[in-house]
């Protein structure tokens, strides 16, 4: 289908675009640092992956626990009814006392978790960046193509009365008039399209934050999104601000050869690894018997007689020896580090891919904004101006204005593209961008 858009008001193209090109409306505009901190202090998603990090605190106060004491008291025969003499009484204290490092090695495991639960929320909290960052550029974006939908509405109009002009004047034919009306009804659907897109990015950003985390009463929660971003509700902001035009360098030769000792994306593999030999430790340790060690009192039916009893017990280890346990946590351990090999390498090449994105939408830009878009532009200018003096007909004008159209598309996936491929390397190297900040 043909499409009529904007063959006036395109100089613009070829510098950076800024959402905040657009009036500002009632409400207060939402930054991508507004919106970061939205999502910190209001996603459910990372709340639970924090609450499982202060968890783990008591896991590990548990697991420096030592064993309880038991006390017991028993009583043998009695002498007779209404006696002082009770038949003998014994009172006995026993303690446990593990051997083989148990304790250790329970706390040790223990603490390896907690690791574990720290590396996860880092982790989520990254992935909750790069997700916030890219839904803002989304939305950035969204609003760049509804704002030149409406001034290509308001040209395709323009052209619709010269086209029916040169009609009632006899130099083109009944014919320009109804392609131009068509173009026209296009760039309606296309602008309808557009504000439909927009709609859509502002949820995806506002789901984010649109939930109260569990803990933060909703009169907090208004008041921080209030205090961020000047809006009653979450998804009420007037609109995204940001430089849209501005690409991060691809990383450095330096954080490309380090990645794998510093990405927090392959920490929480790295140290799941860490602590399922730690559990393998336990099991080993759990292998040895306790001993238990007993003092107690035992007094005869005679009152005046009393005796200490003192008594040890320990497991004679002849049919269970821990060896299901032993076994199962060995081959846990084997899968984790099968399971951290295989993060390395999906890491690894979903980095490659997100680096080769970014490179490939740099150059995109720079081709677009040094050759294609002003050649365009120039094209669509002369055209139009030939149309008027009599010197193309309408079809000149509609491909030229198709040219421009598919170059701005071109440009806009490009800008799209490189800020999700900037966002995920941001995930996996745990780098936050300088353009990311504003």
């Amino acid at each position: 289908m043909v499409k009529f858009l904007w063959p006036l008001a395109m100089a613009t193209l070829v510098a950076p675009m800024h959402a905040a090109a657009q009036t500002p409306g009632p409400q207060a505009v939402l930054t991508l640092r507004a919106a970061l901190a939205l999502a910190a202090q209001a996603n459910p998603v990372l709340a639970a992956a924090r609450y499982e990090a202060e968890s783990q605190d008591g896991l590990v106060l548990q697991a420096s626990a030592r064993p309880n004491p038991t006390l017991s008291f028993e009583r043998v025969g009695r002498s007779g009814a209404g006696s002082e003499a009770d038949g003998e009484k014994t009172w006995q204290l026993s303690q446990p006392l593990e051997l083989g490092g148990k304790r250790a090695a329970r706390v040790a495991a223990a603490e390896r978790g907690r690791d574990v639960a720290g590396a996860a929320l880092e982790a989520q909290r990254l992935e909750l960046h790069a997700g916030v960052v890219t839904a803002f550029y989304d939305v950035l974006v969204a609003q760049e193509r509804l704002r030149l939908a409406q001034d290509g509405s308001e040209l395709a109009q323009r052209a619709t009365q010269a086209a029916s002009k040169r009609v009632v004047a006899g130099k083109v034919s009944p014919v320009d008039e109804t392609k131009a009306r068509l173009a026209e009804a296009n760039v309606r659907l296309e602008q309808a399209s557009a504000a439909a897109a927009l709609a859509s990015a502002r949820q995806r950003l506002a789901a984010y934050w649109q939930q109260p985390a569990a803990g933060m009463e909703r009169p907090q929660y208004a008041a921080t999104l209030a205090g961020a971003t000047g809006a009653a509700g979450a998804a009420d902001f007037g609109r995204a601000e940001g430089d849209i035009g501005v690409l991060p360098e691809p990383p450095s030769a330096a954080a490309m050869a380090s990645w794998r000792a510093q990405s927090p994306a392959l920490m929480p593999a790295r140290l799941e690894a860490a602590r399922r030999k730690a559990v393998s430790q336990l099991e080993l340790a759990n292998r040895a018997p306790d001993l238990t060690v007993s003092l107690g009192s035992k007094r005869m039916a005679d009152p005046s007689r009393s005796q200490t009893v003192v008594g040890l017990s320990l497991p004679l280890p002849l049919f269970d020896r821990n060896q299901g346990n032993v076994l199962a946590a060995q081959r846990q351990a084997d899968k984790a580090d099968a399971e951290l090999a295989a993060a390395a390498v999906r890491l690894e090449s979903e980095l490659a891919l997100a680096i080769q994105d970014l490179r490939a939408a740099r150059q995109a830009i720079d081709t677009l904004r040094g050759d294609i878009l002003p050649a365009a532009q120039q094209a669509s200018e002369a055209v139009r101006k030939g149309f008027e003096f009599g010197k193309h007909n309408f079809i000149d004008v509609l491909d030229a204005q198709r040219t421009l159209l598919q170059a701005r598309a071109q440009y806009l996936s490009a800008l799209s593209d490189g800020h999700r491929a900037a966002a995920a390397i941001e995930r996996i190297l745990g780098h936050t961008a300088p353009n990311n900040e504003h």
